[in-house]
């Protein structure tokens, strides 16, 4: 009886992954640039196709490994620019990947897990369920297709994606290794060269996580906060029952701090009609951030199915942003893009559905929230 032996899928490997894997088959390291180009830098997953590759050598590679990227079930461009992927996994889920250009900036949305265990009462994606961790390839494939797919290979000085926000489906920090290493690959020479300041990571506050973060790597940070007390945030983000407030802020804090910057916590706040955009609430707020460098950016909240939430009127937006303003914060709105692709806040758990009744496990994607050197538009994780 024979055995199929496993490939190596290379896409995922950091650079210090990639020279041991060629240490392991005998290989010099410097072997892991070279391929690390082919693939990051040209889109390239043919090892034939790698031409300063040794003929002995790609042979060798065919055999024990692989460049496999997730599956490209659809891809939508909408009229204002906005583009949506769906890719499938191997758990057999699909998830979301949606870039968003403005000027001279593209952002790209990208998805963590398929599911989310953290159940927010106002995030569809919650309750879908939590179905896997993507691998470190899957994260870092939603990049390499979407690089593909805009001719930025072979790599070029005005690149499509300059920048990449972990604010897509799932928990970033639940996956905390995969998501790691992923981002290593966007900033890397070798992968996307990403600046660091341009990579964020979204989270709804698992605080030990925040605090391993700052040993690893040093990319920006944003925080779904959507609640100004803990009373309210226990209702709509469950997690703050565990790790409230106070202990979620100067986790934060602790984590901004390690990075020795003068750069800035960005604030997510999903603004429910008649729950969290009262004056009061907005002057909460001003009490609860009043000594943590940050910017704030409010997503007026876009309806789903059975959500039981509404948006807030314009007026109350504005009401609750001037507040903001008035007291020397930073605040942006978010503005709706890619509706007509449904990929705007509310609309992507439906389009998912549609596409994927024949699999086992349908999943959504929570709100894109900006963050610096961020849009300040783009689907979100409603």
């Amino acid at each position: 009886m024979t055995t199929s032996t496993v490939k190596t899928n290379l896409l995922g490997l950091t650079q210090q992954e990639m020279e041991k894997f060629f240490d392991s088959i005998g290989e010099k390291r410097f072997r892991a640039g070279q391929v690390m180009k082919w693939i990051h830098h040209f889109g390239v997953d043919d090892f034939d196709a790698m031409t300063n590759v040794s003929k002995a050598l790609r042979d060798k590679l065919k055999a024990i490994a692989e460049v496999r990227g997730p599956e490209v079930v659809s891809e939508d461009i909408s009229s204002d620019g906005t583009r949506k992927w769906v890719v499938r996994v191997a758990s057999g889920s699909c998830v979301e990947t949606v870039y968003i250009p403005q000027g001279k900036r593209g952002t790209l949305c990208v998805s963590s897990q398929a599911g989310c265990a953290l159940d927010c009462s106002f995030c569809s994606t919650g309750k879908q369920g939590f179905n896997s961790n993507l691998t470190a390839a899957e994260v870092i494939g939603q990049v390499w297709i979407a690089n593909k797919s805009f001719g930025s290979v072979p790599a070029t000085v005005d690149r499509a994606i300059t920048n990449v926000v972990m604010m897509g489906m799932g928990e970033p920090l639940l996956n905390f290794d995969n998501v790691i290493a992923a981002m290593h690959l966007m900033m890397d020479d070798l992968g996307y060269g990403i600046s660091k300041r341009r990579v964020t990571l979204s989270t709804s506050g698992v605080v030990p996580m925040i605090d391993e973060l700052s040993k690893h790597i040093d990319v920006s940070l944003a925080l779904s906060l959507h609640a100004p007390n803990d009373a309210l945030r226990n209702q709509l983000v469950p997690i703050n029952k565990k790790y409230p407030l106070k202990m979620l802020l100067e986790s934060c804090q602790r984590y901004m701090s390690s990075l020795g910057e003068k750069r800035v916590l960005t604030i997510e706040y999903t603004l429910l009609k008649d729950i969290n955009d009262k004056v009061e609430h907005a002057i909460e707020m001003i009490e609860l951030l009043k000594n943590i460098p940050c910017k704030i950016n409010l997503i007026p909240f876009n309806p789903f199915p059975h959500s039981g939430y509404e948006r807030p009127s314009n007026n109350a937006i504005r009401r609750f942003q001037d507040q903001l303003h008035q007291a020397g914060f930073n605040v942006t709105v978010r503005t709706t893009r890619g509706e007509d692709i449904d990929a705007a806040c509310g609309q992507l758990v439906g389009q998912v559905l549609d596409r994927t009744r024949r699999s086992e496990r349908y999943i959504a994607v929570r709100e894109l929230s900006a963050a610096d050197d961020v849009p300040q538009s783009a689907a979100t994780r409603t």
